[in-house]
């Protein structure tokens, strides 16, 4: 193993061949800081083959697993025995319903969980924290990677101060599985810190159609999911007030976009002590 190689961190990728999980893949490879130990995922008929090559990349000798387990097993066995360089890392852009099982399994293995895939409720949020604090091993659930996002998070919990009445509306492609988006509840949690409820009634409201009001939080907010082909990632936040309205918005138009932050989280995850929720925790 060569000095570099040492020094770098290595990293498996959950959901390898979907949408982030590709992009994540590509950033990787064109790192200095870290390196392609693991790619795994679900379809069987792709089992075995390199995941370079099924990218459009340059061929990796890395073959795809659908053996999620095993690849963190045999990874932490090999990272154990060889006593040196950086601690592994697993990058997981799955689904939903197996994030929470994904994330404690790298924590018992004694790999570094950065995980992206939302819908993990409070509890389970908790649940994770406490089991890696007691493990000492450092990782981040991160909801959205991109700085762009913290911004604005940043910047309507400030105006929240201000304003009584405020609804989130986020936009997404057709095939998140989860709504509303972590994101958009991150946000929300962001808002809720300052301890006021928003929006009291004016009037009684009547839905004729259930739902179109959006989803109501126990704050008072009220948060929008919208699910269409051509979307990327988006998420707006409506202040109203007496005669004036104010709006922030974040648009993504590339996941690309995520990568900076998803490379800076996995360079500095192993110096955590125990699992953060939020990129703002890590900038």
């Amino acid at each position: 193993m060569t000095t570099n190689l040492m020094k770098s961190i290595p990293v498996i990728v959950a959901g390898a061949l979907g949408r982030m999980g590709a992009e994540v893949i590509k950033a990787v490879h064109a790192s200095k800081s870290c390196h392609l130990v693991g790619a795994i995922e679900t379809a069987k008929e792709k089992e075995g083959n390199d995941v370079g090559l099924e990218l459009g990349l340059e061929a990796l000798e890395l073959p795809l697993t659908t053996d999620f387990e095993g690849c963190l097993c045999a990874i932490s066995q090999s990272s154990s025995s060889s006593g040196t360089g950086s601690s592994p890392v697993l990058v997981d852009f799955t689904h939903p319903s197996v994030v929470y099982e994904h994330t404690r399994a790298a924590i018992a293995y004694g790999i570094h969980p950065v995980i992206g895939t939302t819908g993990l409720s409070s509890e389970e949020i908790n649940d994770l924290i406490e089991f890696s604090e007691k493990a000492s091993i450092g990782g981040a659930i991160i909801p959205n990677f991109s700085v762009g996002m913290v911004l604005l998070q940043q910047a309507a919990a400030a105006a929240a101060r201000f304003y009584d009445h405020v609804e989130l509306t986020e936009l997404h492609h057709n095939m998140k599985a989860d709504a509303p988006s972590g994101t958009c509840i991150k946000t929300a949690e962001f808002l809720e810190e300052l301890g006021k409820d928003f929006n009291h009634p004016q009037i009684e409201e009547n839905e004729s159609l259930v739902g179109s009001r959006g989803g109501l939080r126990e704050s008072g907010l009220r948060i929008h999911s919208v699910r269409l082909p051509g979307l990327v990632a988006h998420q707006e936040v409506l202040f109203g007030a007496e005669g004036e309205t104010y709006t922030l918005r974040h648009d993504t138009i590339d996941r690309s976009a995520y990568m900076p932050g998803v490379l800076l989280v996995i360079r500095k995850v192993e110096s955590l002590g125990g699992v953060v929720y939020g990129l703002e925790r890590i900038l």
